[in-house]
C-alpha cells in the first residue's frame, strides 16, 4: 500500500508546467489510491437516462471493485445500488443491462423491489427484519438526461452544478432522446491519458481528418490561432443564439467542470458531409445551427450536444494501463432508423476520432513505459485544458491526502 506520505511526495515532485512523473501513469499502488481518494469519493458520470427510458430498465458499471446497478423504479425515478446482495454478498445483477419487476440474488433467491427495498428472504427466522437489509444505496442524482453517482458516504453538493448546466442542456431535450448506438472499447492506457488526450487539440490535423470536416481546432479567443472568417461566424452564430434565447456564454470553473457552445467551423453537425445526421432535431430547438454544445466535468466524462444528436462519453479505469471508454450517440425519441437517420452517417465522424485516439493513447502508455520517460512541457498556448485537468488531478489528491487518516506504508515506490 502506498502512505499517504509517499503519494504526496509524489504530488509535490511533479515540476508545474510538465506531464507527471511516471508513476503516476503506470505504478498499480498509485492507481489503487486513485480508486479510494478520486474514483470513490467524486461525482462520477454513470450514463444517460436513455439507456433506461422504462421502469425496470436497468444497467450495470464497475467502479473500481464496486459494481454498480443504475435502475428506473416504478415511479420512473432513477436510482443506483450497489450490485450486492445484502444476505452473504452475491453479486445480484449479471451482465451490463436488463430489465425486470425485481432484483433476485441467483444464489439464494432474496428478492429485492426497483426501490432497492427487500421483498422476500426465505426462512430467516421470527427475528429477522427485512427492513434492515434493503440493498445498499449510492448517491444518484440526474440533469436533463445524464446520470451521476457518488460512492461518497457524504458527497460534495450537485445542486450548484445542476442549476448552471440544466438551462444549457434542458432545450435539447435528451431526457426525452433515445439511444441510437453505443459502443465501448477497452484502451491500454493510464485513465489520464485518456482524458489528457481528450483535453487537447495539439494532435487534432494530424490524427482527425474526419472530426476536422466540421469542427476548428480550438475553442475561443483563448487560442492563439483563433481569428478570421471562424471568429467572425462565431459572433454571427452567437447573436442569433442570443436573440433566441440559447445559453451558449462559457462557464469556466475550478470546480472540475466546464460547459461551453462552440461554433460549427463548417457544416452543421458531425458527418462527413457536415449535413444533419438525423432530420429529427433534438427537444425544442429549431434552428439545424447551435453548434456544439461541450459538457466536461472530471474525472470521467465529455459531451458534446448538437442540433440533431449528441454524443456522450464516459471513461471508467480498469487497471493502472487498461480504461474503459463507452460512448453513445442519442437522437430524438421519436426519430426512426432507416428513415430519420443512417447509423453509419450518425456514428461515422466519432467511430473513427475514438479508434484514432486509441491508438494515440496506447501509443502514449507504450512510451511512458520506457525507462527513457522523462516529464516533458505542456505548451502554454495550446496545451492549456491539459494543464487545467492535471492541475484538478493534482489539488483533489491533496485535498483528499488532507483529510484522509494516516497510514503505515507496506511497501515502497520510488517518485
Amino acid at each position: 500500500m502506498l502512505s499517504n506520505n509517499q503519494l504526496l511526495s509524489l504530488v509535490e515532485s511533479r515540476q508545474s508546467g510538465r506531464s507527471l512523473p511516471q508513476p503516476f501513469y503506470t505504478d498499480q499502488a498509485v492507481f489503487e489510491r486513485e480508486l479510494e481518494l478520486i474514483w470513490e469519493r467524486q461525482w462520477l458520470f454513470a450514463g444517460v437516462a436513455a439507456q433506461i427510458p422504462k421502469p425496470g430498465n436497468w444497467f450495470t458499471l464497475e467502479v473500481g471493485r464496486s459494481s454498480i446497478v443504475v435502475v428506473r423504479d416504478r415511479t420512473k425515478a432513477i436510482r443506483a445500488f450497489y450490485n450486492t446482495c445484502r444476505h452473504r454478498g452475491s453479486r445480484i445483477c449479471a451482465g451490463e443491462k436488463g430489465s425486470s419487476g425485481t432484483f433476485t440474488c441467483p444464489y439464494h433467491q432474496w428478492t429485492y423491489g426497483l426501490d432497492g427495498k427487500l421483498l422476500f428472504s426465505k426462512e430467516m427466522g421470527e427475528d429477522f427484519d427485512p427492513s434492515e437489509f434493503a440493498l445498499k444505496a449510492v448517491h444518484c442524482e440526474s440533469v436533463e438526461g445524464y446520470i451521476f453517482i457518488s460512492l461518497a458516504e457524504k458527497p460534495s453538493p450537485f445542486e450548484h452544478f445542476r442549476e448552471q448546466v440544466s438551462p444549457y442542456l434542458k432545450p435539447h431535450g435528451l431526457d426525452n432522446a433515445k439511444v441510437a448506438f453505443e459502443s465501448t472499447i477497452v484502451e491500454k492506457a493510464n485513465w489520464k491519458l485518456v482524458i489528457e488526450n481528450n483535453r487537447e487539440c495539439y494532435h487534432c490535423t494530424a490524427s482527425h481528418p474526419e472530426l476536422l470536416r466540421t469542427i476548428s481546432e480550438f475553442d475561443g479567443p483563448t487560442d492563439p490561432r483563433f481569428g478570421g472568417e471562424y471568429a467572425e461566424k462565431c459572433l454571427r452564430d452567437e447573436a442569433r443564439w442570443t436573440a433566441s434565447g440559447l445559453p451558449h456564454q462559457p462557464i469556466e470553473t475550478d470546480e472540475g467542470y466546464r460547459l461551453v457552445r462552440v461554433a460549427m467551423e463548417r457544416g452543421l453537425s458531425f458527418t462527413m458531409s457536415g449535413e444533419l445526421a438525423c432530420k429529427k432535431l433534438l427537444g425544442t430547438n429549431q434552428d439545424e445551427d447551435v453548434g456544439s454544445l461541450r459538457l466536461l466535468r472530471f474525472p470521467n466524462t465529455w459531451n458534446h450536444v448538437l442540433s440533431d444528436h449528441a454524443i456522450a462519453f464516459r471513461v471508467l479505469p480498469l487497471s493502472a494501463t487498461e480504461t474503459q471508454v463507452t460512448t453513445w450517440w442519442l437522437v430524438n425519441g421519436d426519430a426512426e432508423e432507416g428513415r430519420d437517420y443512417d447509423l453509419e452517417d450518425l456514428t461515422a465522424v466519432w467511430k473513427a476520432t475514438n479508434a484514432q485516439d486509441q491508438r494515440l493513447v496506447e501509443t502514449n502508455q507504450q512510451g511512458i513505459n520506457s525507462k527513457g520517460y522523462q516529464p516533458g512541457p505542456y505548451s502554454p498556448l495550446v496545451e492549456r485544458g491539459v494543464t487545467e485537468f492535471i492541475d484538478w488531478y493534482l489539488a483533489t489528491l491533496a485535498s483528499e491526502l488532507s483529510n484522509a487518516p494516516k497510514t503505515i506504508p507496506v511497501e515502497c515506490i520510488e517518485a
